[in-house]
């Protein structure tokens, strides 16, 4: 299954021309250090391909290593998110494929959600419109979501001859939504409104269509002028700590604020805060 894994790689150690980087099965844009994805098949409402998948995981990969991308914004053309795996192009292929290749797939779309949650930036989700299947997981994986009215949101594995299990979703939808709730979602694929997933936490708020991708730009831009590094701090503690102790989540988070101390964000907090100015953060 090589073939399916896509283009080389072309980051580099440090990355850092991310702002530029050209993608080749989706729309990147990057300004004012807010990188922007767009899944840009509207005529499908945004399915993933195979290559999608792992263009996707690449560039995650390499934002851990970015210097010029701050936050990162996910979103869908034309009304939509992402309606999931494409039909024709991964789930007609899959059913003739071995149990090797099999396992690679889907190991390889583990790891855009892995991918998402390890970069350090801030990810925030612009979710219109159908957001089903794997459209939901990368969802899922976002540190923050927006969405409108019109939001639908359907974990569909099952609908499919498929477990709930897939992408790390019985991890992750029971520590954003509750237990119970998510059980439901993962046995019975059925969609969740907007208004659910406002009221169960999936979603941070609810915009109008046309402010939606502003909105969320807008808070990207206000954590990339912010202290990035503890940004990522931040970020990596909220994944760290689900495995610990509160004995072990204390100290590691007195080791990780101590690491913060160190930074010249800090001190030029305090001394924007003596001057009674508002402290301008570089992200070391």
């Amino acid at each position: 299954m090589k073939h399916y894994i896509g283009p080389a790689n072309p980051m580099h150690a440090r990355f850092e021309a991310t702002a530029a980087y050209q993608a080749r099965h989706f729309s990147w844009s990057c300004e004012g250090g807010v990188g922007t994805i767009t899944l840009s098949r509207p005529e499908r409402k945004n399915p993933l391909t195979f290559e999608s998948y792992a263009e996707l995981g690449q560039l995650f990969e390499a934002l851990g290593r970015s210097v010029d991308v701050k936050a990162v914004v996910v979103t869908g053309a034309g009304g939509n998110f992402c309606s999931g795996g494409d039909v024709h192009e991964i789930i007609g292929p899959l059913t003739r494929m071995t149990m090797p290749e099999l396992l690679e797939f889907t190991r390889m779309t583990g790891n855009l959600v892995r991918t998402m949650r390890n970069c350090p930036q801030p990810v925030i989700g612009a979710i219109d419109g159908i957001c089903a299947g794997a459209g939901a997981m990368m969802a899922l994986a976002c540190d923050m979501r927006l969405g409108t009215a019109a939001t639908r949101t359907a974990f569909l594995f099952t609908r499919v001859g498929l477990a709930g299990a897939d992408m790390g979703a019985c991890a992750l939808l029971p520590r954003v939504i509750g237990q119970g709730r998510a059980s439901e979602l993962l046995f019975t694929g059925r969609a969740m409104t907007a208004q659910e997933g406002l009221a169960w936490g999936f979603f941070n708020a609810l915009h109008d269509s046309a402010d939606l991708l502003p909105r969320a730009q807008a808070l990207a831009a206000e954590l990339a002028a912010g202290p990035t590094f503890a940004h990522g701090m931040t970020k990596t503690m909220l994944q760290q700590e689900w495995a610990m102790t509160i004995e072990q989540a204390v100290e590691a988070e007195a080791q990780a604020q101590a690491i913060c101390m160190q930074t010249q964000d800090f001190r030029r907090a305090y001394e924007a805060f003596a001057a009674r100015q508002k402290p301008q953060f570089g992200g070391d």
